[in-house]
């Protein structure tokens, strides 16, 4: 019988565990343990750093062209605010239970056993594709300096894989650290590029007044109406993904009861404020139909392009280097999430043992490897072109995103259920969602239509495109798949909200 099914109710009443004064990550038998070393600077960071990357930097542009700029604002707006809903529901589960790798963990304690089992390695799916989408991209960035014929692109594929293992490799302060300045590094380009922007758009850099005559341009603001919309919806997923990397890192605070509320209130924020600030300003620059936002693949920003307006002439060689670290950056933080959410299915049974083994810095070397394996796809560009694998990647990692979303609202909604229905006091929560239970159902409605009209633009195409309706369902169809054999083999059910594990450690 599954563990959390077999939960006595004297067990419920046990005391929980003062975790924040604990230096590692309390875990029974002979599990590895992870080190409890991170401060709410370095949370914050891991969530910004993992989230402001080629989403940003390269995919906004194609989704000013797609939805207008009126459009791209819709979008990702609509996002944000659903992940703000999905950051508190993260933020009151993970600030009383902070254990790395949390979301599979939350869906087998509070809904399903199986349904834990396919959200942990649809999590896990979704950062390694997404190391492998960042890698494609920091390929096409290197072959504006340096073509292929004079070097393969696989070669900078590689070599951006050993230096994103490198740093993960290091001990979890270390990472924390190198995230931390990584982040900064991205910060304050955007806002850099916010300023230039607004200067170059008044006429005062560049010599040209642009205003904000783009918005009204040709379809805009709103290109294609809903449609277009809906169009943007999954870039601006994409590109939000990432924020949730806190309940992640939590298991690694070395004070989680109050540096995760904290990171949750920071980041959430600031990830909006960069995001439509930046849109807004690209959108003042250049007018969506523009060739180079439209067609110019991920050898070519719209940050580039903007600064290009403010006339400085090196903007091209300095904003690809910037993002050529934001690459470094997000792929840093993929990788850490990914190895900490494998690491964790392996200490629950749901993956092979090897994967819970920890070298002497803390760090889960085996599912660090094995996660630098499939982030092997990336290679896939060399052979079938960057532009075409980068948007295919892209595409499966925005779905598998949204599942793990989708995830972290029915777990929410569940562990609040449970926690009454137990008689818990809601005082004891050392951060309690204010939107219950408004901001998870939203949150799930919102996840659902994204998921299901993903494959819209393949079936509307002439010919009907089944590659892209593969990689828009991809996700999806893996996760059934991982539910349905988990379920069928262990004879799962839906754990009763009175035996819900609320147990504040890995047991």
């Amino acid at each position: 019988m599954n563990h959390n099914e077999s939960i006595q109710m004297e067990d419920l009443e046990k005391p929980v565990a003062d975790t924040s004064k604990s230096s590692v990550l309390q875990v029974e038998g002979d599990q590895e343990q992870l080190n409890r070393t991170l401060k709410t600077r370095h949370l914050s960071m891991i969530a910004i750093g993992g989230t402001i990357g080629t989403g940003l930097f390269i995919a906004s542009g194609q989704s000013i062209a797609n939805g207008g700029p009126g459009g791209a604002l819709v979008a990702y707006g609509l996002i944000g605010v659903m992940v703000f809903f999905l950051m508190t529901s993260l933020g009151e589960m993970a600030a009383f239970i902070p254990i790395s790798g949390s979301f599979n963990t939350y869906g087998s304690r509070f809904v399903d056993p199986a349904f834990g089992f396919a959200l942990g390695w649809n999590y896990w799916l979704s950062w390694a594709i997404t190391v492998a989408t960042e890698l494609a991209a920091g390929e096409g960035i290197m072959q504006m300096w340096i073509s292929t014929e004079k070097c393969p692109g696989i070669v900078w594929s590689f070599i951006l894989l050993v230096f994103i293992v490198g740093f993960n490799a290091l001990s979890v302060k270390g990472y924390g650290e190198a995230e931390f300045w990584f982040a900064l590094i991205k910060v304050v380009t955007v806002i850099i590029f916010v300023i230039v922007g607004i200067l170059v758009s008044a006429g005062v850099l560049g010599g040209k007044v642009y205003g904000v005559k783009y918005f009204t341009y040709g379809e805009a603001p709103f290109v294609n109406g809903v449609l277009g919309v809906l169009n943007v919806f999954l870039a601006a997923g994409f590109s939000f993904q990432g924020t949730e990397m806190v309940g992640v890192a939590a298991g690694e605070s070395a004070n989680p009861e109050k540096d995760v509320p904290k990171a949750v209130k920071q980041v959430f924020w600031r990830i909006l404020l960069f995001y439509i600030c930046a849109i807004f300003v690209i959108s003042m620059l250049i007018p969506y139909t523009d060739p180079d936002l439209t067609q110019s693949g991920v050898a070519t920003s719209p940050f580039t392009l903007g600064f290009e307006r403010s006339g400085f002439k090196p903007s091209k060689d300095v904003m690809n280097a910037i993002i050529l670290i934001t690459i470094l950056s997000a792929g840093n933080s993929g990788m850490y999430g990914a190895s900490r959410t494998l690491w964790m299915l392996a200490n629950e049974g749901k993956a092979p043992k090897i994967f819970r083994k920890v070298n002497s810095g803390g760090i889960p070397i085996y599912a660090l490897g094995f996660t630098a394996l499939i982030a092997c796809l990336s290679f896939l560009s060399s052979l079938f072109g960057n532009k075409v694998v980068y948007i295919w990647l892209l595409n499966a990692s925005s779905v598998t995103g949204f599942i793990a979303w989708l995830g972290i609202a029915v777990s929410h909604y569940r562990f609040r259920k449970a926690y009454i229905a137990q008689g818990r006091d809601l005082n004891d929560l050392p951060y309690r969602a204010k939107w219950f239970p408004f901001g998870p159902i939203v949150a799930f409605v919102i996840c659902f239509i994204v998921i299901a009209g993903q494959g819209y633009t393949g079936f509307s195409a002439h010919p009907i495109d089944w590659s892209s309706i593969f990689a828009a369902y991809l996700g999806v169809i893996i996760f059934v798949v991982f539910y349905l054999v988990y379920k069928i083999v262990n004879k799962t059910k839906v754990v009763p909200l009175t035996e819900c594990n609320f147990s504040r450690t890995n047991a």
